[in-house]
């Protein structure tokens, strides 16, 4: 399935690029909100595209490589309009692995200033997730692995399931996962770590059946799984560490868009904005998909766009 950016429209109208200014793209993914930015920035505004995916800085750098070398480039207007803009794609996109936990390192390290806006679009992309072969999916039997990046990250779930005490587990259940009947999960986890090490995505699947017996639903699945991924990855701590760090990076006038898509990540940044004093919040309520946008990418249902200007 193509990429296809959330709220892009949304994204474009609020961070508003202009030419020759700098941009940070937190999680730069496919990098379609990227290339659109970059093509309203030239010819020498630059973007720094961070992810932790090493896939997916992998896959943008052959991306650029091999249209870069392309004569022909007609089919790839939006690529072609950057590339013929200027300075080259490669000369204004600067791509890093690297967690966005760490921004003002990067931003250092890569000496990029001055900042005109920051988008953190908090999606993860499904199709990844799905071929990562990390566990991350309660449909596919995999190891339970659930890192994103599995060279620089070390805690895995398997880890946390056979190791961690029961109180632990039924905190991450509810505080990550909203799971009302974390209690009864955790505690067949328990159970069942004695008898053999929980290793794969269909054991817990399983597990989780047999602990809920007839008050089972899907979605059960859905919340543990979620669970699991943001405690392996730390996901809401690294949210907040970033949106800390923005405001000491924005210039003047600079601008922070969040795309979130659950209601822990969105409440972190609603606090966040308004205990901020140095923002002035644009959006008091977040802004949605339009119903065309849902039907065209289901997926965007449940994005919630936020923007606050560093004044």
């Amino acid at each position: 399935m193509a990429h296809i950016p959330v709220l892009l429209n949304e994204v474009l109208k609020y961070l508003d690029p202009k030419p020759n200014q700098n941009f940070i793209d937190c999680t730069i993914g496919g990098g379609g909100h990227a290339f659109k930015i970059l093509a309203r920035t030239k010819p020498n505004g630059k973007l720094l595209g961070i992810d932790l995916w090493e896939e997916v800085i992998r896959d943008l750098r052959f991306k650029i490589e091999d249209q870069s070398t392309q004569e022909d480039l007609s089919a790839r207007p939006s690529i072609k309009d950057i590339l013929c803009s200027g300075l080259r794609l490669d000369e204004r996109l600067i791509l890093v692995c690297d967690n966005f936990a760490n921004l003002t390192g990067i931003v250092k390290e890569y000496n990029f200033s001055p900042v005109h806006g920051i988008l953190l679009d908090l999606g993860l992309s499904s199709d990844l997730l799905e071929k990562s072969g990390r566990g991350f999916s309660f449909q596919k039997d995999e190891p339970l692995d659930m890192r994103l990046n599995s060279e620089k990250q070390i805690l895995t779930a398997e880890e946390i399931l056979n190791q961690w005490p029961g109180d632990k587990l039924i905190e991450i259940f509810k505080k990550f996962g909203e799971e009302r009947f974390s209690k009864l999960i955790a505690r067949k986890v328990l159970e069942s770590r004695k008898k053999e090490k929980i290793q794969s995505t269909f054991q817990l699947v399983n597990l989780i059946k047999s602990a809920l017996g007839g008050k089972f639903h899907k979605k059960s699945l859905a919340r543990i799984f979620q669970a699991l991924r943001i405690a392996v990855n730390n996901e809401l701590e690294n949210l907040e560490k970033a949106l800390v760090q923005a405001p000491q990076i924005l210039a003047p006038g600079g601008k922070i868009v969040t795309i979130s898509y659950h209601s822990l990540e969105d409440r972190i940044v609603k606090i966040f904005f308004k205990k901020e004093e140095r923002l002035k919040i644009i959006t008091k309520k977040p802004v949605r998909p339009t119903e065309e946008e849902i039907k065209a990418n289901p997926r965007s249902r449940s994005a919630k766009l936020r923007i606050a200007v560093y004044e």
